[in-house]
């Protein structure tokens, strides 16, 4: 059972440094504008899902693969998901200064690259 958990575990985290190709100082930056504060679902005023996985995937990019917890390895597969999905949904047209973007960008994936 340790082996298929440490294969999951292992599928996981290279999934996500497929899915996150912005560095941490690049989403830390991106975080920081207000086109990333613009977009995603939020309970009122509170910080967008996105933008809050954004300050996590920022710490994730910065620790040591040993050092990470099931708890980090179960974010890492949530974002995995959400770049995958929202990737899908891709609009028509040029999509750099759009919505859809910018959402993706808070997840860590910048689909102009």
């Amino acid at each position: 059972m340790t082996g298929d958990r440490n294969a999951d575990r292992e599928k996981t985290v290279g999934a996500f440094g497929e899915a996150v190709d912005m560095t941490a100082g690049e989403l830390e930056e991106w975080l920081r504008t207000d086109a990333s504060k613009s977009v995603g679902q939020s309970d009122g005023g509170a910080e967008s899902v996105g933008h809050a996985s954004g300050r996590r995937i920022v710490g994730l990019l910065r620790t040591k693969e040993a050092d990470l917890t099931d708890d980090d390895v179960a974010h890492m597969r949530k974002v995995v998901g959400y770049v995958h999905r929202h990737i899908e949904q891709r609009p028509d047209g040029d999509p750099t200064d759009t919505r859809w973007r910018y959402s993706l960008m808070d997840w860590g994936h910048d689909p102009n690259r």
